[in-house]
């Protein structure tokens, strides 16, 4: 039995073997991304039942994304492939100090295609969990209407809704997404949003404001990602800060997917918030350490020798 359902659109990533600007970049490795693959994986390799929806492209990019994910022990039976669409394409851009640029090609990809048919939500009693993001309601219409209808029917089977807002300027504009957002984190019991999605979701710019504001819409359980720094958590009975931990970034991208996921794991073991902050904390730490969306990620002895030795660190 599945423990997270999640879906969405994972593309391939054309990474390139140099930092610098992209034009004088003439050699890229291929990897896989996107953020609802990325928690599928670092889940799957902490140990946990997930599953992974999506329509991809009958061609060698989507075959290759989809043994990718099988591979990483994530159950794709829910994949649809689109014999008429394209799997969707992007490029990264390496900038200095562990900055990062892309460029999109996902415009009518398969993914985009995806309705609320293709999800089968009738499959999913007694998983705990469903992990939606602010990516997916951005790709096309049916896609926002997959999402709502996959959270109603979550919450009609009694799952937990776990929202990560994961903002993309380049996919729709800021007035769009903060009414859509607003309307997905009023029906979702967890919301992980970074400080500028919470800045566009709420007004506020402070973490306890914008965990109070969310909270308020109907939200259990706010976490606001403050990248190296930590997070700022709040529910009902407690609210207070994590501190983050100390690595050498060399890429930043798939931070914020390792977040949620790690925050994911913490909830499905039965930790406290604040223990689950931590773990979650760690999971982002370490996914900036190397370069790739997921390549980077734990499994669960390395991750918790990861706390446990920055514990002790902390501790001399």
């Amino acid at each position: 039995m599945m423990a997270v359902i999640t879906f969405g659109e994972s593309m391939v990533l054309m990474d390139p073997e140099r930092s610098g600007r992209l034009e004088n970049v003439s050699r890229f490795e291929k990897r896989i991304a996107g953020a609802e693959s990325n928690v599928s994986i670092a889940l799957s390799r902490l140990g946990h039942r997930v599953s992974w929806i999506s329509r991809l492209g009958k061609d060698p990019f989507g075959l290759g994304i989809y043994r990718g994910l099988r591979g990483e022990g994530v159950d794709v039976s829910g994949v649809i492939f689109d014999e008429t669409r394209p799997t969707g394409l992007y490029f990264k851009e390496r900038k200095a100090h562990g900055a990062t640029g892309v460029y999109y090609y996902r415009a009518g990809s398969a993914a985009s295609a995806l309705t609320t048919a293709d999800l089968n939500g009738e499959t999913w009693q007694g998983a705990q969990i469903l992990f939606v993001t602010g990516i997916t309601p951005a790709l096309s219409e049916s896609c926002r209407e997959a999402v709502f209808a996959a959270v109603d029917t979550a919450r009609q089977q009694g799952m937990t809704v776990v929202f990560d807002p994961n903002y993309r300027g380049k996919l729709w504009g800021g007035k769009e997404a903060r009414s859509v957002m607003r309307q997905i984190a009023a029906k979702a019991d967890v919301v992980l949003p970074g400080v500028g999605e919470g800045v566009l979701m709420t007004g506020s710019e402070e973490p306890a404001a914008i965990a109070f504001a969310l909270r308020s819409l109907g939200a259990k359980q706010v976490v606001v990602k403050l990248g190296p720094e930590g997070a700022w958590y709040a529910t009902s009975e407690d609210e207070g800060k994590v501190q983050g931990f100390s690595v050498q970034q060399v890429d930043e991208v798939g931070a914020g997917d390792a977040f949620a996921a790690g925050y994911l794991s913490g909830m499905l073991d039965g930790l406290t918030v604040a223990e689950s902050v931590k773990r979650a904390c760690a999971m982002g730490a370490l996914a900036v350490t190397g370069t790739g969306d997921y390549e980077n990620l734990p499994d669960r002895e390395e991750l918790e020798r990861f706390i446990s030795g920055a514990s002790e660190e902390t501790r001399r």
